[in-house]
């Protein structure tokens, strides 16, 4: 797989217009954004609005985030290179590139098979190294492998699952939308020796959080 100058151009555009403009300050957010080519994450046909300010699809009834939402996710996990995340919900892998362009580990888990299988093969050919991907349900996490640095949810949850705040070190950060099935509001928590402190990062639209600890499957 390899880039084009016409999607490095894209994504200059996007950093700057898009991130930049919008109150997105992180460097290593930046960089990651600026470097990982968001084009090879969607379908072939849709590779030309790839950096477009809008979400897209991916198949299964599931999205690419927008790449605002993307950054001001990232952003808010405050992630440093020394970092183990854990990602619930791989989707397209955009997302988990990104944050595996920041951190030392990045673990990801994805509950529609097609999905875990193509993002795989995108980090395998990519050489995204330091990456590892699990096929299950999501909402439980990872406990074997925590405590996190930090661990992002991306889909929407009817509340707060609270066993993943356990799965967080003393100083980890939790990003998740939280809300119904139409709209949610950004979560980020910070859990603390006294206790877990929240702060709202505004409104936000996902789609649903499947499984045990999220919404029931229809």
């Amino acid at each position: 797989m390899y880039d084009t100058l016409k999607y490095r151009r894209q994504r200059e555009e996007m950093v700057e217009k898009q991130l930049k403009g919008r109150g997105i300050t992180d460097t290593n957010v930046l960089g990651a954004m600026l470097n990982v080519p968001r084009h090879f994450f969607v379908s072939e046909a849709l590779m030309d609005q790839a950096y477009g300010d809008f979400p897209l699809p991916i198949g299964e009834q599931q999205t690419i985030s927008q790449p605002f939402i993307v950054a001001e996710m990232s952003q808010a996990l405050q992630l440093s290179k020394d970092d183990r995340v854990l990602e619930l919900g791989t989707g397209s892998g955009y997302q988990t590139a990104i944050l595996a362009a920041i951190v030392s580990r990045v673990y990801t888990i994805e509950r529609i098979h097609t999905l875990f299988v193509k993002a795989r093969g995108l980090f395998d050919a990519l050489k995204y190294h330091n990456i590892l991907t699990r096929y299950s349900d999501g909402t439980s996490g990872w406990k074997a492998e925590s405590p996190f640095d930090a661990i992002i949810v991306t889909a929407g949850a009817p509340q707060l699952p609270e066993h993943l705040i356990s799965q967080l070190a003393i100083g980890g950060r939790l990003v998740i939308p939280i809300g119904d099935i139409h709209s949610q509001e950004l979560i980020q928590l910070k859990r603390e020796k006294q206790g877990v402190s929240k702060k709202s990062l505004g409104g936000c639209r996902f789609v649903k959080l499947v499984g045990e600890y999220g919404w029931k499957e229809s």
